[in-house]
């Protein structure tokens, strides 16, 4: 892939230093209520996607740490991690098919627990310094959609005022990000900056030319 992806890792990662110094001030502030260590997985198994700038920074720096065997354990990892997902979402399409409420609906998500592929035996993350804003924010009070959700480790009291990271504006510049990118490399598929995928497609997925729609339309064609 020739794409240079690097003008929009630069803001994607002023954001992550922006998520970084975010968790500091919380922990500063609520020292006996972030309880995040080392060998603290908890986060490791919760549901969520990535925009398409944070998949092809993960990917990126992915495909940069590891190879040979090593790489191909974690694609292993990473496609049963694949399945899980995808059997999980499809239980909440027919769900929604059904006519269950949405509420209902994400509370059951919020309680599904996948591996994710990058925990490692010591349980660690194989790709720490460069993991997505949710893991770097998870462990201090956040809100999205007028709710607010915490770790069920930690030690933030109900009903209590704290210091709060509102998601919706994160993820809002995400996708301006993303969007930007997208136009910028002039793909034709113009709405793949509204796309989220799970950190495993993100590992497995080969962000080509062809699969960003940047290569000629009659390339790979079989005469």
């Amino acid at each position: 892939m020739n794409t240079d992806f690097t003008p929009f890792f630069k803001k994607y990662e002023e954001l992550l230093a922006k998520a970084n110094a975010a968790f500091e001030q919380v922990k500063i502030q609520h020292p006996d209520c972030v309880t995040c260590r080392v060998g603290c997985s908890d986060c490791c198994y919760a549901l969520f996607d990535l925009t398409l700038i944070e998949a092809l920074y993960v990917n990126h720096h992915f495909n940069r740490n590891f190879e040979g065997k090593e790489k191909k354990r974690l694609i292993e990892k990473a496609n049963e991690a694949d399945r899980c997902v995808y059997k999980i979402k499809r239980k909440v399409f027919k769900d929604f098919e059904s006519g269950k409420s949405q509420d209902d609906i994400l509370t059951e998500m919020a309680q599904e627990r996948v591996r994710c592929p990058l925990l490692n035996e010591q349980d660690k993350c194989d790709l720490y310094e460069y993991r997505p804003v949710t893991c770097r924010l998870y462990g201090i009070p956040t809100a999205i959609g007028g709710k607010g959700h915490t770790c069920g480790k930690s030690a933030f009291l109900e009903g209590k005022p704290y210091p709060t990271v509102h998601l919706d504006k994160i993820q809002s510049r995400l996708y301006e990000i993303s969007d930007e990118l997208v136009k910028a490399i002039g793909s034709r598929y113009l709405r793949m900056g509204d796309m989220l995928v799970p950190l495993s497609m993100a590992l497995l997925t080969v962000y080509d030319e062809q699969y960003l729609g940047t290569a000629d339309e009659k390339e790979g064609e079989v005469k």
